[in-house]
């Protein structure tokens, strides 16, 4: 196996570094200037992001890489990527993939400085038989359940297991067979022998080895006893020289642990070379609205067929993110906004969906689509005549220019700017009414076409005039409504699904019984029959569009063929969360 033990110290600022803001002051920031301040660590800064290949990553893993890599480059340092892989039986290579291309993605990188908890399992074993030498750990026959039971409450101190006595010989013997795989799974475990009596359950004689005969995804079947994390995690920290160990809030109470299996031993002790002790500071986690940030459960909704996939557009993963269209930048930009705190609370999701829409209202081009087709024959518009008219990229952004949209006698407008009987403050299109039509000429409704079956309206005829282009005698000829349309001959169509919020609670692990009833049934809509602008075919897969009227979509870069678009809404053009925060 490859010895890390000589891990390269850097003193560069990662080229992540370049692509964020400068870090807001937080309390770990302060922890970090404070310990620069005294000369700790010899003015190092070294932090790791320890995923376990267990899963795809989801927005909660992006605040904490964002943290990790961001508190490094900020302070001159450097940050390792370590897969904490000492649970075969969930892992998989997939994950190990995924993970390593969503932490690209966000525009982060590790350099050379990727390491596995599997590249420590001779050394962690060995540390181990140090801890037996000790008399700091011991082989334990209890069963789970009646490890459980020893364990006592948080009233009630545990009970010492009668395992917990046996000489080290006679542990040493034991643990070597534990390895070298004579007992059956579940039958022995090695425990730390520390305090059955402790006020923290972690403390009470906590397991660090289990049985377990699974293939590993690196080491094979090489092992047949894994490490814990409680117990895998701080020696992995000390042997690649973590300084920090930015944890979240849920690791608070095993922080003793994490400490107790650092110092249990002296640092010469210790199977590889360290030059200190890293030191566990907690966070609190990100809690985001309408969605599970389990990783079991969302692979429950995977597996179970609730959702396509781990990149699933509804899905809160960064790979079901980026499938949706939402940016990098976006998604660190939401990560510095919600800031790092001490206390756990709920992030809204409006917040995420207004840092994409900030990021792409300046750089996403428009076009025209109309989603619920309604065909509109402009009677008096001279038959296979073909104008070409001047139209912005972005209102917003004059630099982007302009381009060219067709405009014929047969036109598609949207079924919703239609009513045959409208209310007093409907300012689209109605049996006798004007709109405007994006860019082009003001129109008129002048007959209605129905389904002589249904009564389904499938036609409107129109008349136009001719004086209202822009730049013409009447363009300045005020109407009230203004709508998007797109010429029928030159239409391009696809299928375009608009999602919604994957869950209907506002915090689906709160609900009584299964999450999954708060799925939400709406969540996806597919519309097959959508009509773009022609601009539209020279657009490359993974390409952005802020559609008029509609909101910010993306051309699915998976789905998508040639000659068969799919594309999907990021979010919608309303943005609750932005005023919100105007009325505060």
């Amino acid at each position: 196996m490859e010895d890390k033990s000589n891990i390269k110290e850097n003193k560069e600022k990662t080229p992540a570094a370049e692509n964020i803001s400068a870090l807001p002051v937080n309390f770990i920031q302060n922890i970090i200037s404070e310990d620069l301040k005294a000369g700790k660590n010899g003015g190092r800064v070294h932090t790791r992001f320890p995923p376990e290949p267990n899963g795809y990553l989801h927005i909660g893993h992006a605040k904490s890489i964002c943290l990790n890599f961001g508190l490094a480059a900020a302070n001159g340092g450097i940050t390792n990527l370590r897969f904490d892989d000492t649970n075969p039986s969930k892992e998989e290579l997939e994950y190990v993939e995924s993970i390593q291309e969503d932490v690209r993605w966000l525009g982060f990188d590790w350099e050379d400085r990727l390491f596995y908890a599997s590249d420590y399992f001779e050394d962690l074993y060995q540390y181990a038989i140090g801890l037996i030498k000790a008399g700091k750990a011991y082989v334990c026959d209890l069963s789970a359940q009646e490890i459980r039971d020893y364990r006592g409450t948080l009233t009630e101190a545990g009970k010492e297991s009668p395992y917990r006595n046996r000489s080290v010989e006679e542990n040493l013997e034991l643990f070597a067979r534990m390895r070298s795989g004579e007992f059956a799974d579940g039958s022995r475990v090695l425990r730390a022998r520390i305090d059955m009596a402790s006020p923290n359950l972690n403390m009470r004689d906590p397991v660090l080895y289990r049985i377990l005969r699974a293939t590993h995804h690196r080491s094979g079947d090489n092992w047949c006893i894994y490490p814990m994390y409680d117990y895998a995690h701080p020696l992995s920290d000390a042997f690649e020289n973590i300084t920090h160990s930015v944890c979240t809030l849920e690791f608070a109470d095993h922080r003793p642990l994490y400490d107790w299996v650092l110092d249990a031993l002296p640092l010469e002790a210790y199977p590889r070379k360290v030059e200190g002790r890293p030191q566990q500071i907690e966070f609190a986690r990100l809690n985001l609205s309408y969605t599970v940030m389990s990783k079991r459960k969302l692979r429950e909704l995977v597996e179970e067929g609730y959702v396509e996939g781990w990149d699933d557009p509804r899905m809160p993963t960064i790979s079901g993110l980026r499938r949706r269209g939402y940016t990098a930048e976006s998604i660190r930009d939401f990560c510095e906004r919600i800031g790092v705190a001490k206390r756990n609370s709920m992030v809204d999701i409006a917040l995420l969906e207004h840092c994409i829409r900030e990021d792409l209202n300046i750089r996403a081009p428009r076009i025209m689509a109309v989603l619920r087709p309604l065909r509109v024959i402009i009677d008096n518009y001279p038959a296979g005549q073909v104008e070409w008219l001047e139209t912005e990229n972005n209102q917003e952004n004059p630099a982007m220019g302009s381009r060219q949209i067709p405009f014929s006698r047969e036109i598609y407008i949207e079924q919703e700017d239609f009513m045959e009987d409208p209310p007093k403050k409907f300012f689209r299109l109605r049996p006798g009414g004007e709109i405007r039509l994006k860019s082009a000429y003001i129109i008129k409704c002048e007959e209605v076409i129905k389904d002589e079956r249904t009564g389904e309206i499938i036609e409107l005829h129109c008349s136009y005039d001719p004086d209202s282009r822009s730049g013409g005698p009447n363009s300045g000829r005020k109407v009230k409504g203004t709508s998007h349309w797109v010429s029928a001959a030159h239409a391009v169509a696809a299928e375009v699904r608009l999602y919604e919020q994957l869950f209907l609670h506002e915090n689906p692990d709160e609900i009584e019984g299964d999450y999954k009833e708060q799925l939400n049934p709406d969540s996806l809509l597919r519309l097959s029959s959508c009509m773009l602008e022609p601009s539209i075919r020279e657009a490359a897969p993974g390409s952005r569009f802020q559609f008029l009227r509609q909101g910010y979509f993306y051309i699915d870069p998976v789905d998508s063929k040639e000659g068969r678009l799919f594309i999907n809404r990021i979010v919608s053009l309303r943005d609750s969360w932005a005023k919100a925060q105007k009325k505060m």
